[in-house]
């Protein structure tokens, strides 16, 4: 009996840091999040900073807290930040080379806030992958599809593709292709597609709406129509144009062909 009690207290003191430890780990966790918060909301309220940036240094700020927790962590099972330090030092190749992926997402992910290729809800497709810029942190980036799915795509691996950000500028073109049978007039296609377009009050003035004879298909004659909107009315403007111009044809009997082929019968 005299031996289980010894073991048990000689665990004592090892079970007693371990409940500090545990403590200060939840601790920690709490604060570093509580203040990331405030550093987000102050940078975020502030009208000339980029909300990019809030979300960016609040989680620099976390990591910071948590690295500083866990070395608290250490010191209370008596092991020193200088030791950690020196230890750190001496397997830094081995850290190095085992976390390269991380600390490539890291530098990848100050070029982005630096350089800034997206801002935060702004739609972009990166390296194939689209979607909505929810958050930008310091090893990845989150996006919402359309369907409202979460994609997460790490800072190295967005820095190293071409990103292309729908939402980049204030205005978009819209195009819109039409086959029209070979037997209706072109021009009368053409004017009525112009006077659709130019009916939609979101359908800018300057540049002007185009519209040309693009292609002679197999079966119909293809018009493009080249029209300009704010980025924003884009789908708007492209899914209701499309059925208005469609409605338009049927009015003024112009046919949208379907793909046929006509049989030729050769005599003798």
């Amino acid at each position: 009996m005299e031996d289980i009690t010894t073991q048990v207290g000689a665990f004592g003191p090892l079970i007693m840091s371990a409940v500090k430890a545990l403590i200060v780990l939840v601790l920690g966790w709490i604060v570093a999040g509580a203040i990331a918060g405030l550093v987000r909301r102050r940078i975020n309220a502030t009208p000339h900073i980029d909300p990019t940036l809030g979300n960016f240094v609040a989680s620099l700020v976390k990591w910071v807290i948590l690295a500083m927790v866990v070395v608290a962590i250490l010191g209370i099972f008596g092991i020193e930040a200088t030791s950690v330090v020196a230890i750190l030092g001496a397997a830094s190749l081995a850290i190095g080379l085992a976390l390269q992926g991380t600390l490539s997402d890291l530098a990848a992910g100050v070029m982005l806030v630096v350089f800034r290729p997206y801002k935060l809800g702004q739609y972009v497709d990166i390296g194939g992958t689209s979607g909505t810029v929810k958050d930008l942190n310091l090893f990845t980036t989150e996006l919402v599809t359309p369907d409202n799915v979460q994609i997460i795509v790490p800072n190295g691996q967005a820095w190293g593709s071409v990103i292309t950000n729908y939402s980049a500028h204030d205005t978009r073109r819209v195009d819109l292709v039409f086959g029209i049978d070979y037997g209706d007039s072109a021009d009368e296609a053409m004017g009525i597609i112009l006077d659709v377009a130019k009916s939609d009050n979101r359908v800018m003035a300057d540049p002007e709406p185009w519209v040309r004879v693009t292609n002679l298909g197999d079966s119909s004659v293809d018009l493009t129509a080249r029209l300009w909107c704010a980025a924003a009315d884009y789908w708007d403007v492209k899914f209701e144009l499309t059925k208005s111009i469609k409605e338009a044809f049927d009015a003024k009997g112009v046919s949208i062909p379907y793909p046929h082929s006509v049989e030729i019968h050769k005599e003798g």
